[in-house]
Order: structure tokens, then sequence, then C-alpha cells
């Protein structure tokens, strides 16, 4: 989607307008755990098709926005329908299908992702170039509709996934802990998105650091009190979860430090056009999108530690390659670059989602699985603050000037920062491979 083009019609900047993606991110992340657990407890597939539902409905909403406020709320709203569709969806896949298979199905849910990344940035831009950007939210409306039709079939024909609770008294809700948590996770957002601390003054950052410190001490100790907690502290108990969910979160920081400077060197520094930027990103995708089944099934055969620790291999190469990029570098240096991040995506998230979702008890796969967007989320906003970070500091530092902001304009010295943040991420590739690597070893369990 092009923000210029919507904050031109809205009559708006491009920062506020950014509030928007904002929004979606936050409503995303901080909900998830909270819909993965009523997932566990009312039933995975019901909640699903409200998802659908409600994200169709925003997508409408939004796509009849007046207003930039209309549209940041609108957006918002559409955060909460993703996050009870994502954190539902991969177990519901896995359930669907043999125990023995459980890899094959998050190969196909990877393959299934990979496939609307690699698709859905063109036919945006083909929608709003042809049509309006209006018509890119009304197109995902018969999408949705579609997938509340199957859901609505699948319930007709009894292919629904029974709740995982085990017999006996029913837990409910912990309400308060989930406004913990909600609470918690925006003001960490918020601590730390660039964007965010850009628009905040240094109080104001100050009250969202202190502000998610207590709010996330009132969270653990409701957690270690309550009777039916929304997370259960326990889960991270179990070696094969907890070293997944870090190592996923260090992945996370490490492919946004690598990826996020890319565009503009290949745009600005080796002075290709947009249009073949654009051909060459398609690199990483397909590979993706080719290979995850592969990896699934390998993840059935040998566990999730080999794959994924060999993908993460894969991510540091990709890291310490880029690291020797020069000005006059060919572009397919670049390609090879994204060619190994796509290699290392396929292998990493197939086997890694399997051994958080499968490490737990089925009555807690809906917070696994709410547990990888949010631990995702977070790796993508620390990476790209800590990347802006480290590409400002290295850029200062190279020119001489303290004050200076990075920019394509002094190319030498852009290019000497950008391997610095290269390199960077490397060094958290590795030690992410150090924690998949201890993770446990063995087939995938099964509960």
């Amino acid at each position: 989607m092009s923000l210029p083009t919507i904050a031109n019609s809205l009559e708006t900047s491009i920062v506020a307008i950014s509030w928007a993606v904002i929004a979606y991110q936050i409503s995303q992340i901080s909900l998830s755990l909270v819909f993965g657990r009523v997932g566990d407890i009312y039933g995975r597939h019901t909640l699903f098709g409200l998802g659908l539902v409600v994200s169709s409905v925003a997508a409408l909403l939004c796509g009849l926005s007046q207003n930039v406020t209309q549209l940041i709320i609108f957006r918002l709203f559409q955060g909460v329908g993703a996050s009870m569709t994502q954190s539902q969806g991969r177990a519901l896949a896995m359930e669907s299908m043999p125990k023995e298979s459980s890899g094959r199905a998050q190969g196909y849910m990877t393959t299934a992702f990979h496939s609307g990344v690699l698709i859905g940035p063109s036919v945006g831009g083909i929608i709003i170039d042809t049509i309006h950007w209006r018509a890119v939210f009304f197109f995902l409306i018969p999408i949705g509709a579609c997938g509340i039709l199957l859901t609505l079939f699948n319930r007709m024909k009894g292919n629904t996934a029974v709740r995982s609770i085990p017999p006996g008294p029913q837990p409910a809700i912990d309400y308060f802990g989930a406004i913990l948590l909600v609470a918690a996770t925006v003001a960490l957002i918020a601590s730390i998105d660039h964007r965010i601390m850009e628009a905040a003054g240094p109080v104001m950052r100050v009250v969202f650091v202190a502000g998610f410190i207590l709010v996330f001490a009132g969270f653990l100790y409701r957690e270690m009190t309550c009777a039916s907690p929304i997370l259960d502290l326990s889960l991270f108990r179990i070696r094969m979860f907890s070293l997944s969910s870090l190592s996923l979160l260090l992945v996370g920081i490490a492919q946004v430090m690598i990826g996020f400077v890319l565009p503009f060197y290949l745009q600005d520094v080796l002075r290709l056009t947009p249009s073949f930027i654009g051909l060459l990103f398609i690199s990483a995708p397909i590979f993706t999108v080719t290979l995850s089944p592969f990896v699934g099934w390998a993840v059935d055969k040998v566990g999730p530690r080999l794959p994924a620790t060999l993908g993460i291999s894969f991510l540091a190469c990709a890291a310490f390659l880029g690291s020797h990029l020069r000005t006059d570098s060919h572009w397919l240096s670049a390609v090879a670059v994204l060619a190994l991040w796509g290699l290392a995506t396929a292998l990493f998230f197939t086997a890694n989602h399997t051994a958080m979702i499968t490490s737990v008890p089925t009555q807690h796969r809906g917070v696994a699985t709410g547990a990888i967007y949010v631990m995702f989320g977070l790796g993508t906003t620390f990476g790209v603050s800590l990347g802006t970070l480290l590409l400002t500091a290295a850029f200062r530092y190279y020119s001489g000037d303290p004050t200076a902001t990075p920019t394509p304009a002094n190319a030498a010295v852009f290019v000497q920062a950008m391997n610095f943040s290269f390199f960077a991420g490397g060094i958290m590739a590795l030690v992410a491979m150090l924690c998949s690597a201890m993770r446990g070893k063995g087939a995938v369990a099964n509960h």
C-alpha cells in the first residue's frame, strides 16, 4: 500500500498516516496472546471465523474513512480481527492433520503466508494505480467473505476443532490479566518504536519505560497468583518453547536490521529503478514459498532443531555478505543476500513455529500460536529501532559529524554505516543460532 498516496488523498502528512500502521501493529501484537487463550477455552474455529468477520468489517470501514483519524481507529479495529485469526490459524492447521504431520502443516502455512507477501504488494500497487487506494481495502472484503464461507462449511461438515481444555472445572478468562498484558505490550511498543519515540518528548519516553516496568511486573504477579492465567508462566520451563520463543525474537531483530536499509542502498547508491528493485525483492519469498513444504516434511522426520538452526546460519551468512557490499558492488550481490534471507525464512520459521506449538500441552496451543506473533512483532519493532540507532551512530562516527543524519547522498559513508548495521545483524543471528541449538533435539512431541 502506498502511504504517500493515502496521505495526499486524506490531506495529511506521511507522519500522521504512519500512525495507521502503528495502530494496526499495536492491536495485533498486544491482543494475540489474549485471543490465543480465548480460543484455547472456547474453541478455535468460532474465534477464527469471528476474526474474519471483524477483519472484513474493518476493511470496509477503512475504505470509507474520510480523514486520517477515522483511518487510524479503523486500522486499530482491523488489527483486532487479525489477532483473532492469526492466534488460531496455525493451531487449527496443525490439529486438522495427523500428529505425525505437524511440520508439514506449518510448512503449508508458511507457504500460504509468504505467497501473500509475494503477490500482495504487486496487486496492491496495481489497484492503487488503476483504481484507488480505497479499493485495496474493499478488495479484502470478498477475500474475508470466502474465508467466512469456508469456515461455515467446515462447521456444517463437522470439521471443527474441539475445545482443547481437558475435562473438569472449566477455566475462565482472566480479564484483569488480559488488561495488564495489553497495557504492558502497548507500553513496550511505545518504548521501542522509533516513530513513537521520535514523536514523544523526553518526559513521555521516561513515562513509557516506567509504565512498562510497573505494568509488566503487575502482570507477572497476577499470572503467578491467578487460577486461570492468560499466560501460564510454567510454559517457559519447557526448554523447547522458551528457547524457540527467544530464537524467534532474535531472528526478527536480525532480519529487520539486515533488510530495512537495503532498498535505500539499491535505489540511492546503486541507482537501480524502483520497479527493478521490486523484482529483486521477489527472490526472498520465492525461496520461502517453494521450500517451506519440504522443510515441514524434514521437521517431521528429524525434529525442529536442525532445520531451524541451519536456517539461522543462512541468515547470518546473508548479514555478513551484506557487510561487504560496496558503493560499486554488482546488484547480484544484493540478490545473493536476499536469496540467503529467503532460505533462512523457509527453514527457520517452519521449524520454529512447529517447535513452539507442539512443545506445549494441547490446551495451550492457542497461546503458543499467539506468542509467535507477539515475539515476531516485537522483534520487528526492536529491529527497526536498533537498526536505526546503530546506522545513525555508525554514520556519525565515519562522517566525523556528531549531529549527522544517515543519508545515501554521502554514499561512501552511508555504505560504511550500512555494513556495520549488517555486521551487527549477523552477530544477532549467531546468538539466535546458539539459542536454537540449545533448544533440545528429537522429533516433534505430540500431546
